[in-house]
């Protein structure tokens, strides 16, 4: 398995219609102060980890699973024995035994496909801080209309709160929604952040070219592929990868705010600000590929960057 060395960055478009892509407590869709409507990274991180935990036959350690015997969910040591058996005791004594337990479970959750992209903080019977390879931006709403509405709904069950045994009324709730929306989340990968943990942990759990591929993947039909009532109308739109050649020391921005949603009848997806970042001389000689992925079908895609291939989502 070769190891992946070159750095990438990115952007995921996620288009959302009569839908609601990530809710905050209140049920709404998330907004800032200023009304802009976005979504967190987690959102995103999650529908990656569900469709490669369904579709792959990889470890994925940060997601619910639950005890067969109570239908609980497992805590973070009971998932770590779930998938690598007994926490270790560590070899020798006092501050030598803590850091072999360490190393020994490092070296386990690395075998863990999300641990490898987006790392994760273990906080169970030893403390871990793993900064991942792959950072994923907030998403921002890009389409210059944010309408979002209410409705209500009922239950077809009767409301048997205290007081209410012989109430007649079935229950009455609420649900809010997007009118239309398309969030862009920035991407950028590092793999030298895992390097240094790799090595400590004494294995040679590397991130890979593997790894990325299905990344990719995940980011290209993540959203698509998770169905429930609350996204449904929620799907992935567009996925831009531009990876550098190997041993580059470029720094790009982040695309979150490169890319715009023309409020056409086409609602054409503009490349134009990222066209003309990638077109500088300097960035342009460190760039090995762009890749565009998406569905020509039902999206529009103008002002793509030169040389730029596209793809099927």
């Amino acid at each position: 398995m070769s190891k992946f060395n070159k750095r990438a960055y990115g952007a995921a478009v996620i288009k959302s219609i009569n839908s609601n892509y990530n809710a905050d407590f209140t049920h709404q869709p998330r907004t800032l102060p200023d009304g802009r409507i976005y979504a967190t990274d987690k959102a995103l991180k999650y529908l990656v980890r569900n469709y490669l935990k369904h579709e792959t036959e990889d470890k994925i350690f940060f997601y619910k699973t639950f005890k067969e015997d109570t239908l609980n969910p497992r805590s973070l040591d009971e998932t770590y024995v779930k998938y690598f058996g007994e926490i270790p005791k560590g070899e020798g004594k006092g501050v030598e035994k803590e850091a072999s337990k360490k190393r020994e479970m490092l070296g386990n959750l690395l075998k863990s496909l999300d641990i490898r992209l987006f790392g994760g903080t273990y906080a169970g019977s030893t403390n871990l801080s793993l900064h991942g390879p792959a950072q994923i931006t907030h998403g921002l709403n890009q389409f210059v209309r944010g309408e979002i509405y209410s409705e209500q709904i009922m239950s077809p069950f009767r409301n048997s709160a205290e007081g209410k045994e012989d109430s007649a009324m079935t229950t009455l709730g609420s649900q809010s929604k997007l009118r239309e929306g398309h969030y862009v989340h920035g991407i950028s990968v590092n793999p030298k952040n895992l390097t240094t943990l790799t090595e400590l942990s004494g294995t040679d759990n590397y991130l890979s070219d593997s790894d990325i591929e299905k990344l990719k993947l995940g980011l290209r039909r993540g959203a698509t592929y998770y169905d429930s009532s609350a996204k449904a109308g929620t799907d992935n739109e567009l996925l831009l990868w531009v990876e550098l050649k190997e041993g580059s020391k470029l720094v790009l921005p982040s695309f979150t705010e490169l890319i715009k949603v023309l409020d056409t009848e086409k609602r054409e997806i503009d490349l134009a600000k990222i066209s003309r970042l990638l077109a500088q001389d300097h960035v342009k000689s460190e760039l090995d590929k762009i890749e565009i992925y998406y569905n020509k079908v039902i999206t529009t895609v103008i002002n793509l960057p030169e040389g730029a291939i596209e793809k099927d989502l």
